[in-house]
């Protein structure tokens, strides 16, 4: 068992997420930058699907009622060692600070965190409620049974926060202005604040339409970078919505979308469409 004594600014605990229920409107969800999430689970010994904590900008505080077996990857947070593999006695109480790059950590310990799933999934989806709250302070985490698996293992240095991600055009791009296109890949976007796990939200110019009317809802997905009226991109994240009503202008591929995970307030970012190299 885990008790969080503090979660720190966001805890929830991701897992790849719901596969093949967005006909009924259920996002997919699971863990934002799912390389990390996969090495972590990895180097303790899990399938690389296993549950574990997405912390967000440090701060967690948690005490492990046993010992157990546990790694953190993605972004690398002060007070435990990251990319290795290590045994923490019973009662051991770990502190992360806040990390020096990047947004995301994950926390995974060897036999998965074994709290309740929902549509086949243990992930916290922000947007629809499903999975379990994000962790607040006092939860009891429980840890799943551990199976004969190879345990420990290194990984290279985390990677840093991109400064461009690859973007293909469309489906929308037919939409905007040739100016806003131009605008789109020359601009340095500064993340703004309200970004969350449901979309990385942009300040810069204005992308202006080339169309005024309105757009039926039609499909969406992670990666997808939709313009609202007021002309500022949001990149969406594992927890958006499945339709989404306003012009997509271009998509990040989801292995791309990793990187942009570990984007915090304040950083900037750039696109760079796949067709100029």
């Amino acid at each position: 068992m885990i008790e969080i004594i503090e979660p720190g600014p966001f805890a929830s605990v991701q897992d790849a997420g719901r596969i093949g229920y967005a006909a009924s409107g259920v996002p997919r969800s699971g863990a934002f930058d799912r390389a990390a999430l996969r090495l972590a689970n990895r180097l303790v010994g899990n399938s690389d699907d296993a549950a574990a904590l997405e912390i967000t900008l440090g701060g967690l505080v948690a005490r492990f009622h046993r010992a157990a077996t546990v790694a953190l990857a993605g972004a690398a947070s002060p007070g435990l060692d990251w990319g290795v593999a290590i045994t923490l006695t019973a009662g051991t109480t770990i502190r992360l600070g806040v990390p020096r790059t990047g947004l995301r950590s994950y926390l995974a310990v060897r036999g998965g965190l074994a709290v309740e799933a929902q549509l086949g999934s243990r992930s916290t989806d922000t947007l629809s409620g499903l999975g379990p709250p994000p962790l607040r302070s006092g939860d009891l985490v429980p840890i799943g049974a551990e199976h004969p698996a190879e345990v420990g293992g290194t990984a290279a240095a985390p990677r840093p926060a991109p400064a461009r991600l690859p973007v293909m055009w469309g489906p929308r791009d037919d939409w905007f202005t040739p100016g806003a296109l131009g605008l789109l890949t020359a601009t340095a976007w500064i993340v703004r604040p309200d970004s969350n796990r449901i979309g990385i939200r942009l300040d810069g110019p204005q992308l202006d339409r080339a169309r005024t009317e309105e757009l039926p809802s039609e499909p969406a997905l992670p990666g997808a970078v939709q313009v609202p009226p007021d002309g500022r991109p949001i990149l969406f994240g594992p927890d958006a919505p499945i339709t989404g009503g306003y012009p997509v202008i271009a998509v990040v591929r989801r292995a791309d979308l990793d990187a942009a995970a570990q984007l915090r307030p304040g950083d900037r970012v750039g696109f760079i469409s796949t067709r100029d190299g």
